[in-house]
């Protein structure tokens, strides 16, 4: 293998630790790899930096791991933190399982990074790691060409781009309004500014307000809350584990039909989840009308009805969370594109607040304030507006009235590029490096994430996370990270070694 090869990674949180973990774990090279991250919370990212331990991890730990084939490696990790701290933190009583402060996820996180770099090291890897942006890149006959905000310009033979997720969007104009908080991460530093008297508008129903939520109640939040939002879905509630195993619906069946170039349609894949509900005895058709309930069940009994299935031996929705994020990615590519156009429109938010649930004990506090009437849900949710003398007016398809203050919860719109990273981007579809896609993200080659200009992926550039959106599916979730890492990590390494041969079917890019 030719020595001296180089990666620049473009990012610096969870997704680059997954990448790194993979390379350490490929025993290739030696070259070197230089990390680009301007955020003080270098591998936290802005989900696991340091906040209130109110914040959990909404997944169990074997779905955490950053290490490939070892979903085992977040729980061993904690286990150790555990008799280190001498305390045990996050247990459900509902559901028996444990869901971790995301404070200590961060640190998982850290102490996985800097254990993967120690070992590329002694591997005979150059590391460096620069505290900087990138502004721009240029690909050349051979090389990707970076330049930082700081105007430093490095060419590297490889670039992936691990640029993460976007913040809240402002929908409603509100930035700069006094009592209006636009983005409500680190939470601590945001409950600092509110009374507890205060009415508190939280615009969004999804899991960031969830944390809002958890956070004032944690604090002893005296005043009212408003849950505002256009459609009123909450999240899901996570059923306790049963084991079980995909034997139809699996990413190896949905990769052969990749390969024999088959177009899947909605009617084949219903009939390919309708064996695997058989398998199990599951009825297909409930989990259909739940997915397809939207609107027409108050949001409040949704909720009270999915904590009373914790425990449902029923393995229906079991299913479905563990389908979407598992094989999902491989379905994806092979549906035709008026489907994809309408999974996103009629079905991506409920099923993504069926298949990220919250855990049971963040869905008992919710129901508590509910019960109580401290906590609203308005959906429905047309204009909110500051008011002259402070305060903001909110009018909703039922009713008018107003809040103190208000929180911005809103999820960034699925695919969007990140606005620290747009400059980047930019720069790379304006000198033909790159291609946006229409449902958000840049175009990947399924195989191995390598960003594709009309059909044909470049070796040299990689998109790992939501940077891959619309040619992928669940971009973010840490198993489907840890996949596309090994991918790239493979990829990177193959061509490095001069063994690389562009298969057929990565011709094939998703569209």
């Amino acid at each position: 293998m030719s020595r001296g090869f180089s990666i620049g990674i473009v990012g610096g949180g969870a997704a680059a630790v997954c990448l790194i973990d993979a390379l350490a774990g490929a025993q290739g090279g030696p070259g070197s790899i230089t990390v680009f991250e301007p955020s003080p919370h270098l591998w936290r990212g802005r989900a696991y930096q340091p906040d209130t331990e109110t914040l959990r991890v909404n997944a169990t730990p074997d779905d955490m791991s950053v290490r490939a084939a070892d979903p085992g490696h977040f729980e061993r990790w904690l286990e150790t933190h555990d008799r280190i701290a001498g305390t045990t933190n996050g247990l459900d009583r509902w559901s028996g399982v444990r869901f971790a402060p995301r404070t200590v996820y961060g640190d998982y996180l850290e102490q996985s990074a800097c254990t993967a770099l120690a070992d590329l090291r002694r591997q005979g890897w150059q590391v460096n790691l620069i505290g900087e942006s990138v502004e721009a890149a240029v690909r050349t006959a051979d090389e990707v060409v970076l330049r930082s905000g700081r105007g430093n310009v490095r060419p590297f033979d490889y670039v992936a781009l691990c640029v993460g997720g976007d913040s809240p969007e402002d929908t409603y104009g509100l930035s700069g309004a006094p009592g209006f908080t636009a983005d409500p991460y680190p939470i601590l530093g945001t409950l600092q500014e509110i009374d507890a008297d205060d009415h508190i508008g939280v615009i969004g129903s999804g899991l960031t307000s969830v944390d809002i939520i958890l956070s004032l109640a944690g604090r002893g939040h005296r005043g009212r809350i408003s849950l505002l939002s256009r459609s009123g879905v909450l999240p899901g509630v996570r059923q306790r584990p049963v084991p079980f195993e995909l034997r139809h619906f699996t990413p190896e069946r949905m990769g052969l039909l990749w390969r024999q170039q088959r177009e899947l349609s909605i009617e084949e894949l219903g009939a390919i989840m309708t064996d695997e509900f058989r398998e199990v005895g599951a009825d297909l058709r409930a989990v259909m009308s739940e997915l397809l309930q939207e609107g027409r069940e108050d949001p409040v009994d949704v909720l009270r009805r999915q904590f009373a299935d914790v425990d449902s031996p029923h393995m229906g929705l079991r299913i479905l969370r563990r389908a979407v994020p598992e094989t999902g990615p491989d379905v994806w590519p092979l549906l035709r594109a008026q489907d994809k156009a309408e999974v996103l429109r009629a079905h991506y938010r409920t099923v993504m607040s069926l298949c990220c649930p919250m855990p049971p004990s963040s869905a008992a506090v919710l129901l508590e304030l509910f019960g109580t009437g401290q906590l609203q849900s308005h959906s429905g949710l047309r204009t909110v507006a500051p008011r002259p003398g402070g305060g903001f007016d909110v009018v909703t398809e039922r009713a008018a009235f107003t809040t103190d203050r208000v929180i911005n919860a809103v999820n960034a719109a699925s695919g969007r590029i990140p606005a620290a990273a747009k400059p980047l981007v930019t720069s790379l579809v304006d000198g033909n490096a790159a291609r946006q896609h229409p449902h958000g993200g840049l175009h990947l080659a399924r195989a191995t994430s390598r960003l594709t200009v009309d059909g044909t992926p470049d070796p040299r550039l990689y998109g790992l996370g939501n940077i891959g959106s619309g040619s992928l599916f669940f971009t973010w979730g840490l198993p489907s990270l840890v996949d596309r890492s090994v991918d790239i990590a493979a990829a990177i390494l193959a061509h490095a070694s001069g063994l690389d041969a562009t298969r057929t079917e990565e011709v094939l890019v998703s569209t």
